[in-house]
């Protein structure tokens, strides 16, 4: 079986199970849905929409949230998790989109991932899911799937995207982006496929050998 035929059933079974993801994480407009990006780092996305209506009540926009004091932006979102530089990235992050790009967040690569806490993962899940731009977000999910069902070799982040990119048709990116985060999460779990026993329905399926053609009849 080549990559595209397993590309193929991939997208296939994916688009079964979740035929129109929703993006997990609550927001309000683009700069909330920016916050909950940065607090979803090495913290559940359930955990973060349990944290951001409080938060979002207080400061719903930038110029609102440059104004907050570190320690109660930080005292809001403890469960997160690394609570004092998350807080701190958000202050900042507020104030520069305030005083730089006139209260609105900034739609390129470059100038979000020039913002305090934001890395090329956030950016690309803003390009994306805020703005539109293609672009393929790689988390923990889709970084063990890809080297998983062999789509990509596994060596890092930068060339699972970088493969997945070739693979899949720029149409599918934002589905697929979703689609594998969900599928990660429910299905091929860290701990799982490790053998036939455990193996989910794609791992399964990727796994088979294909059947080989009976010899006609002389």
């Amino acid at each position: 079986m080549n990559i595209k035929q397993r590309a193929k059933i991939v997208m296939d079974e994916l688009d079964r199970l979740y035929p129109n993801p929703k993006i997990p994480l609550d927001s309000k407009n683009t700069f909330t849905f920016l916050v909950a990006v940065v607090l979803s780092a090495q913290c559940k996305d359930s955990r973060v929409n349990e944290v951001t209506p409080e938060l979002f009540k207080l400061a719903s926009t930038p110029q609102e949230m440059a104004k907050l004091d570190t320690e109660k932006i930080r005292s809001i979102i403890r469960p997160c998790g690394l609570s004092e530089a998350k807080s701190k990235n958000i202050k900042e992050l507020s104030r520069i989109i305030t005083e730089k790009y006139g209260g609105k967040v900034p739609n390129t690569f470059e100038d979000l991932e020039s913002l305090p806490g934001v890395g090329h993962k956030t950016a690309s899940v803003l390009m994306l899911q805020a703005f539109g731009t293609p672009a393929f977000p790689v988390d923990t999910h889709i970084h063990r799937l890809a080297a998983r069902w062999k789509l990509a070799s596994g060596k890092s982040v930068v060339d699972t995207e970088r493969s997945l990119k070739k693979i899949f048709p720029k149409e599918k990116w934002y589905n697929l982006h979703l689609q594998l985060i969900y599928y990660g999460r429910e299905y091929c779990k860290a701990h799982t496929c490790k053998t036939p026993e455990t193996m989910c329905p794609l791992c399964r399926k990727l796994a088979a050998k294909p059947r080989s053609k009976k010899p006609e009849d002389k």
